[in-house]
């Protein structure tokens, strides 16, 4: 089994809703994105993907909430910005943009150097 990861980086702000604590209120984080990938094959240059085209992908997904306030970009104008559901839209919008022979295998989601929460199904 082959394994890659990238890296990618956003700033962005949110707020928590059902929350009691000062996460209730607009606050930035300077979120950190690793994206795992893995395959049991390569494609005919021998690679499971460039790791450029998997960054592209993530961009794709993760760059649309880059200096914005991520409660009003769907689906978080309707969903809870959480670490948690952010993990789970990043592993499910990349996931869909993979190659065939291409799995996800996890998003790891840094909200601050440290605090991190880890995703995979």
């Amino acid at each position: 089994m082959f394994r890659l990861s990238i890296e990618v980086s956003i700033s962005a702000a949110h707020y928590l809703k059902e929350y009691s604590g000062a996460c209730s209120r607009m606050h930035g984080h300077n979120w950190k994105i690793q994206v795992m990938v893995s395959s049991e094959q390569t494609d005919k240059a021998d690679m499971v993907i460039d790791f450029k085209d998997l960054k592209d992908l993530t961009w794709q997904v993760v760059g649309k909430f880059g200096h914005q306030t991520i409660n009003q970009i769907p689906p978080f104008d309707r969903q809870n910005p959480t670490a948690e559901n952010l993990a789970r839209h990043f592993y499910r919008e990349i996931g869909r943009l993979l190659p065939s022979h291409v799995s996800m295998d996890t998003i790891r989601l840094w909200e601050t150097e440290k605090y991190l929460l880890e995703y995979s199904e």
